[in-house]
């Protein structure tokens, strides 16, 4: 067998070694992620609240993570019938062909589970706009940086509707 990183030359010693280095590339300890992880929500986000806030504050009523709608939109308008999704850019791959790259640790999971994602969000856009709903979907950046902007254009559909 060949010797590699300093001469291990039995196979369980490699790979831990192996396993050892892969670890030096994500700059948590496996508890650390597995916290970080568990932290993420799937409602009730920062984006989510700022949105509804700001729609709030206009008088503008809604429902919230409405679970007997396909796909469980975060704000939902029933009688309008129109739907919105508050994405996060990691989640629903924002710029997939780019930021795809830059995911560097457990690929083989990443990317499939985001890509996955991305073909659901088609999926229910599809099944709710063929359902009479109007589907708004959000970037979190988009949110996050002109939150009174994204409520506009809420706005505008509802009354158009």
């Amino acid at each position: 067998m060949t010797t590699v990183g300093g001469g291990f030359t039995e196979r369980g010693k490699l790979d831990n070694f192996i396993q050892h280095i892969v670890c030096l590339m994500d700059n948590h300890t496996p508890e650390q992620r597995r916290t970080n992880m568990q932290a993420i929500q799937s409602k009730n986000t920062t984006i989510e609240i700022a949105l509804r806030k700001e729609l709030w504050s206009r008088g503008v009523r809604y429902r919230k993570n409405s679970s007997d709608i396909p796909g469980h939109p975060d704000i939902v308008f029933k009688a309008k019938k129109v739907v919105v999704f508050c994405d996060s850019e990691f989640w629903h791959g924002h710029d997939w062909e780019s930021t795809k790259e830059t995911i560097k640790s457990n690929r083989e999971f990443w990317l499939p589970k985001i890509e996955r994602n991305m073909e659901r969000d088609r999926e229910v856009n599809e099944l709710l706009t063929g359902l009479g709903f109007v589907v708004i979907r959000f970037w979190g950046k988009e949110i996050t940086r002109n939150t009174k902007g994204c409520a506009d254009i809420i706005e505008k559909i509802l009354r158009d509707r």
